[in-house]
Formats: C-alpha cells, structure tokens, sequence
C-alpha cells in the first residue's frame, strides 16, 4: 500500500436526466452500462467500467446529492488518460460537449484539455506519459 488514497475508484455525475446521460456516455464511450437501478426504464443512477482498470464512472440523479450541492460547474476535475486527444476533444465537442479547456502541451510530453458535457460537468482529459508507463509496461530499449 502506497498511502491512504489507493487509487481513482469511481467518479460520480450528478444529471437531471439520467437516461439521457446514459445514452450519451454509451454513444461516447462505446459500451453499455453494466449497472442500472432501479432499472433501465427510470434509471436513478448508472454505472459504466470503462479504461484499462475498469474504472466507475456513475451518473446519478441530482436529486440524490446532499442539500448543499450545487449544479454550478466546479470542484475536482477528474482527468482520463486518452491516448489521442486531440481526437477526443474533437469527438466531444461532436456529440454536443462544449469547450472548457483548449488542449494545452505541458512539459514531458504530458497535455490536458476538458470539455463541459451537456449536463454540464467538467470531463477532464489527460495525455500522461506516466499513465502509458503503468499500464503498458516498461518499454524496451
């Protein structure tokens, strides 16, 4: 174990409309959900696995989140690695997201940008040298 915080295990969207959120997130990251409750007709929350690690992404009704919660955009921005995004951005922005954040290049070799979806959250995108380190292994010589 490397510290309390073990790792990205899920990332929770708050929508107005979870079946429309469901079925724009299938059409964007090709799969279906693998969890639906109370079932797919009045969805109140969805969970995809999706990237290398079969990662949550979850989109649950607003209605669910505590009082306090607003539906401004804001807060945490969690970053997928994508290994073209350019691409990404570009497929986004098709399908209806709007920009938030132009590709940016950083320094060795990482880039980042986000869009805002059209239930308006900010999905953050990362390109990481790190990230293609650890999922892909050491490359050789």
């Amino acid at each position: 174990m490397s510290g309390p915080l073990r790792g990205l295990a899920q990332v929770n969207l708050a929508v107005e409309d979870v079946a429309a959120a469901r079925d724009w997130y299938a059409r964007f990251l090709g799969v279906e959900p693998y969890f639906q409750r109370p079932d797919a007709d009045q969805p109140a929350y969805v969970e995809f696995r999706i990237g290398d690690a079969e990662d949550e992404l979850g989109l649950i009704d607003r209605r669910y989140l505590p009082e306090p919660w607003t539906s401004a955009t804001g807060g945490v921005v969690a970053r997928w690695h994508v290994d073209d995004l350019p691409g990404t951005v570009q497929r986004l922005l098709d399908l209806g997201a709007r920009p938030f954040e132009p590709v940016v290049e950083r320094e060795a070799g990482f880039a980042t940008a986000s869009v805002i979806d059209p239930f308006g959250h900010v999905l953050g995108l990362i390109h990481s040298p790190h990230y293609r380190e650890r999922a892909d292994g050491p490359s050789a010589g």
